[in-house]
């Protein structure tokens, strides 16, 4: 009798073991890469816009690389505190003057290349669709931080 129940206080364990592994990794998503989710964003843009099949891979290939130029120019210099020196901070507001203006750089290149293939309202609501998609991305990614 006693063998009889350790044997089914053992199943019911390795039961109850397994079902809250199988829990687990159901809960678990895979998280997009930068690159993954930069085609995303432009996938879902074309279709917003209706581009045909041909202008929406030109579109798809120019946005993605135009992620990969920004990413490459490497994360925003910090923003200068109270305990900076005011050289040091006049350093940082120079490095980010420059990290700016290397962005604005990279936007007017690529605004050139959308000129060739999208008309100037396609390209002002390409803008204004990934400046909604970036607001909803960074007010999602807030509210999965935890609170201080």
């Amino acid at each position: 009798m006693k063998g009889i129940i350790r044997i089914l206080f053992l199943v019911v364990a390795l039961t109850t073991f397994c079902g809250t592994i199988s829990a687990q990794t159901g809960k678990q998503r895979q998280r997009l890469t930068r690159e993954q989710l930069a085609e995303v964003q432009a996938k879902h843009i074309a279709k917003e816009m209706a581009m045909d099949d041909e202008t929406s891979q030109r579109f798809i290939d120019t946005f993605c690389q135009f992620q990969r130029d920004i990413w490459a120019l490497g994360p925003r210099p910090k923003q200068p505190h109270d305990q900076m020196t005011d050289e040091e901070t006049g350093q940082a507001l120079k490095a980010r003057l420059d990290h700016s203006q290397k962005i604005l750089d990279l936007r007017q290149k690529y605004y050139g290349i959308y000129s060739e293939f999208l008309t100037q309202k396609q390209i002002r609501r390409v803008y204004e669709l990934e400046r909604q998609m970036m607001g909803r991305l960074s007010k999602h990614g807030k509210s999965k931080r935890p609170k201080r």
